[in-house]
């Protein structure tokens, strides 16, 4: 007796393809707010999804670029302010 129905398709596809979108999104709302949070996220996210084999390859490495942008941005705005941290 079989509790379970077979696996019909390669289990995980789409759990990878949410992942490349979202990097995306993480990343494209990171330059704006909580870039120290968001790119990490991001980059892990889209590497995640790259190594599992998404279909969306593009979006995936687009988050992997936004995901490092953001933490260039951050970088670029502690230079400016010439701390490490943030002043509120």
């Amino acid at each position: 007796m079989q509790l379970t129905a077979p696996a019909s398709r390669r289990t995980g596809v789409r759990d990878t393809d949410g992942m490349a979108v979202a990097s995306f999104v993480l990343g494209l709302v990171g330059l704006l707010v909580l870039n120290v949070f968001l790119g990490p996220v991001a980059i892990v996210l889209a590497s995640v999804a790259l190594w599992r084999g998404t279909k969306r390859r593009g979006r995936a490495w687009l988050g992997l670029s936004l995901g490092v942008a953001d933490l260039v941005v951050l970088v670029a705005f502690m230079q400016a302010d010439a701390t490490v941290s943030w002043n509120f």
